[in-house]
């Protein structure tokens, strides 16, 4: 691999890369400014480190590390909002419907190319299903979603079909949660059911990107462990796999390096930005930062100009509990919208996802969803001055002298368009 290399005897020997009182630096690692080629690319999926006193976490850390997220929080409907009157509700760590108005209770976030899982429990009266890249209120499974039945055999489209589009084998085990997981990329849907295939369907006009719903039709529906994976994403940086950063200093103490297990490493005033832009998109990175550290990923920035994006934030300090952030917590969207809960902490690696479509931002930490917000500011090229839709630049802050954190496996993929 040709690298650029900038080694200063202020430095450390070890680094692969280094800048410091520079202006501007452009680091090429691996592969051209222009970005990564087209294809799914291997992930090396290093671990991830759940803080010690968080319990009963949705989704293991295992899985967080792989790029999954959870869905349903085993405790609330952040996250989810019911399109319908229908008794929506979290008991005992499951989603539950019985009565109510048809309807479904759908993502705030979309999503385009992914795997998704979950366990649901039917009783036989139950008419229900799982929607794909749904509008809120579709109006017919082969028009603007992508239906997974669950119905008894007898019916028309039996369990794990895809209603008007092709008809699925299974039969589902009374009494008992039925565990379905779902493969979409592009137009191709598969579908298993207790871990059979029983339905794979491609679409030659594909969707694009679109919410999850859970439907409520008739009976009693339970939902718990849903999760999912976006696939397709493109290396940012990934050690051997990365696209062009420029690095820019605000000051001669700026030090940026890629040190030898492949990690981005800053400390001081600066930043580095992608060669890349992107409008809607989803982002995934790992991220560990020094004791008491700031630092935050920026993107939607107007490029070549400091830092002026929305920030989602990283400072892991809080309160007298994790539900009390200090300076928004991370995943925040810094001055927008504080953090739920702070779901990492500081000199351990963490996972963080954010989904970005619209006005609309989702963020996770370490596999949890800490935001769900909305910009409903009037338009403005800054997003520090109002909402801005347009692409720009993913920025990582170095933020003051006392701060060290450091950066790997950073992946991005613009949405597909909704069709």
């Amino acid at each position: 691999m040709q690298l650029l290399r900038y080694l200063l005897p202020s430095f450390c020997p070890e680094s692969l890369i280094c800048g410091f009182g520079c202006c501007c630096i452009t680091l090429l690692l691996g592969l051209a400014a222009s970005g990564p080629a087209s294809g799914q690319f291997a992930r090396r999926q290093l671990p991830i480190e759940f803080p010690p006193d968080i319990r009963n976490m949705p989704i293991s850390a295992a899985d967080v590390s792989a790029g999954w997220i959870a869905l349903f929080d085993g405790h609330s409907l952040f996250g989810w909002r019911a399109e319908s009157s229908a008794d929506w509700r979290v008991e005992n760590g499951i989603i539950r419907v019985d009565s109510g108005e048809a309807g479904l209770l759908r993502t705030t976030s979309q999503f385009d190319d992914f795997e998704l899982r979950l366990e649901f429990l039917a009783d036989r009266d139950s008419a229900s299903g799982v929607f794909l890249r749904t509008s809120p209120r579709p109006r017919g499974p082969s028009v603007d979603c992508y239906q997974i039945n669950i119905a008894r055999p007898q019916s028309e489209f039996p369990a794990g079909s895809l209603v008007e589009r092709v008809k699925g084998v299974a039969d589902i085990r009374d009494n008992e949660f039925n565990r379905l997981e779902v493969s979409a990329i592009r137009g191709r849907i598969r579908v298993r059911i207790n871990g059979e295939l029983v339905a794979d369907y491609t679409d030659p006009g594909p969707l694009g990107r679109g919410f999850i719903g859970l439907q409520f039709k008739s009976g009693i529906m339970q939902f718990r462990n849903i999760q999912l994976r976006p696939l397709e994403l493109q290396p940012l940086f990934d050690q051997d796999e990365s696209a062009g950063w420029t690095v820019v200093a605000d000051n001669d103490g700026f030090e940026c390096s890629v040190n030898e297990p492949g990690e981005i490493w800053l400390a001081g005033s600066g930043y580095l930005e992608s060669e890349p832009t992107f409008a809607n998109a989803v982002i995934q990175l790992k991220s560990r930062i020094s004791p008491g550290g700031n630092s935050g990923v920026f993107f939607r920035c107007v490029p070549g100009e400091r830092l002026n994006g929305y920030e989602s934030q990283i400072d892991n300090g809080y309160e007298t509990n994790r539900e009390q952030p200090l300076n928004a917590g991370t995943g925040a969207i810094f001055r927008r919208s504080t953090a739920r809960r702070i779901m990492a902490d500081d000199d351990r690696w963490f996972a963080k996802t954010l989904v970005v479509e619209g006005p609309h931002v989702g963020v996770w930490v370490n596999g949890y969803q800490v935001v769900d917000w909305s910009d409903q500011r009037e338009p403005h090229v800054n997003p520090r001055r109002g909402r801005r839709l347009e692409a720009g630049k993913i920025q990582l802050q170095g933020h003051d002298d006392d701060t060290h954190v450091r950066f790997r496996e950073i992946w991005a993929r613009e949405l597909a368009p909704r069709r």
